[in-house]
């Protein structure tokens, strides 16, 4: 519905759950309220927005699990996704990661782990919050909150100014689909326009999806030289992300 999900590859799922299975173990040993946890990770009480954090993409200070350079997000959040490296059992995170500051992270981790497995599980009593003891929402009603929240702006705006990039096909099986271009040029799309933006990776990458879905509906196929249409095509994706960063809307009247 979203036309992303997070955690929608296997791989990608497991990377959620390491990143999760570190915060249960946080939480059960109390692990980010020791000294020797805040000199390496820093204070878990620094001020938290997932939504809004600044990322150096160069830096070597964090490891790299999940997108967004999550890591650099919080330092609880640096502590999960350190923990999810190390417990990858395909990631030689000791070769992945020398020289790398973020080593000195995992060998912490290390050490740690294997201070804790010696030690009983502590019993502690769970606490559900008071914001989910009052959560009535239904799944229906949460995804028309973010399709509202998170429209292509005019849908008819959007479709003829996809109509100037692309052209309408009336063969049975077209080929050289704009879907098709679309998707095999997500992943750079996506990069480009998230580093320039700002815009974080996941929303950019619903948007570039969403006008494949367009695509598709409306039967559109290449009409210029693949380089051509790709610059026209980011131009126009771009202009969607900067227009709903200015004014929360991706209302275009065309590209």
């Amino acid at each position: 519905m979203m036309f992303e999900v997070e955690g929608g590859t296997a791989a990608w799922c497991m990377k959620l759950l390491r990143h999760e299975a570190g915060h249960a173990l946080d939480h059960a040993y109390r692990l980010s309220s020791r000294e020797g946890w805040r000199e390496v990770f820093g204070s878990k009480r620094a001020r938290y927005d997932p939504y809004y954090y600044e990322i150096d993409p160069k830096s070597r200070e964090f490891v790299r699990n999940v997108p967004d350079h999550y890591a650099q997000a919080h330092p609880v959040e640096d502590f999960a996704e350190t923990f999810a490296v190390w417990l990858n059992p395909a990631a030689d995170w000791r070769a992945r990661y020398a020289g790398w500051p973020a080593l000195r992270k995992l060998r912490f981790v290390d050490r740690t782990m294997r201070e804790v497995r010696r030690r009983r599980l502590p019993r502690r009593k769970p606490v559900v919050g008071p914001e989910a003891r009052a959560l009535q929402s239904t799944l229906r009603s949460y995804y028309e909150r973010k399709l509202r929240l998170f429209p292509l702006g005019d849908a008819g705006a959007t479709e003829r100014a996809l109509k100037r990039v692309f052209r309408v096909s009336r063969a049975a099986d077209p080929v050289d689909r704009a879907s098709d271009f679309i998707r095999a040029h997500k992943r750079p799309l996506v990069d480009s326009i998230s580093g320039w933006s700002g815009e974080r990776r996941n929303q950019v990458a619903r948007v570039v999806a969403g006008l494949a879905q367009l695509c598709d509906t409306h039967r559109l196929v290449i009409r210029d030289a693949e380089d051509k249409t790709l610059v026209t095509l980011s131009t126009f994706a771009a202009t969607l992300i900067v227009n709903r960063l200015r004014s929360h809307s991706y209302r275009v009247t065309g590209p």
